[in-house]
């Protein structure tokens, strides 16, 4: 499996459910403007995927409140994205969702992040933090079987953030309103007398 972090995250242009229509989504119309969360999921009508999904909804404003666009996208058509997306929740569906769900039908986006398991011909639970240029900032894969922890993605995308802004690093189970250090010998010391 590649590893993307610190490289340009490959654009792609796809059609994508939104809501009950469809659109072309294209990563590089978030460039120099956002950073993207973008998720890959295995499959539409299974059983982790919707939990996720929603878990995605749920934080949708605190993404948003950081300038963050979240994407998701499965192997799936936009038919099939926009059926589910009809669903209600009590039968298993994805309906109130509101961000865009890629349809990578042909799996040129799965393949161009490398998390398509292509003995499966679906995806691997896939998530990738991407700052304004473009650049991949964090990569973080999962079996399928494994559910993944959005309020970590969340967490990733303030550190990275808080980086950015304040030219700190960001320690082990690190959270928005905690000390940071600085990334030198002195910093960590520091930081480290400082432990409880």
């Amino acid at each position: 499996m590649a590893v993307l972090v610190g490289k340009e995250a490959p654009d792609f242009t796809e059609d994508a459910a939104v809501g009950q229509s469809t659109q072309k989504v294209s990563l590089s119309q978030y460039k120099g403007k956002q950073y993207v969360v973008l998720f890959f999921y295995p499959l539409d009508f299974t059983f982790v995927c919707p939990t996720e999904i929603h878990a995605f909804e749920a934080a949708r404003k605190e993404f948003e409140s950081r300038n963050a666009v979240l994407l998701g996208c499965s192997v799936d058509s936009a038919h099939s994205h926009m059926a589910w997306l009809r669903t209600p929740v009590s039968d298993g569906g994805i309906q109130g969702v509101n961000y865009p769900i890629i349809a990578d039908i042909h799996k040129r986006v799965s393949r161009a992040y490398d998390v398509l398991d292509e003995g499966a011909g679906i995806t691997y639970r896939a998530s990738f933090v991407i700052d304004k240029n473009g650049v991949v900032q964090a990569q973080v894969v999962h079996h399928r079987p494994i559910g993944r922890n959005v309020d970590e993605v969340l967490r990733l995308l303030d550190a990275l953030q808080y980086s950015e802004e304040h030219g700190e690093v960001c320690p082990a189970n690190w959270h928005k309103g905690d000390k940071a250090m600085k990334g030198n010998r002195d910093g960590v010391t520091g930081y480290m007398k400082n432990m409880k």
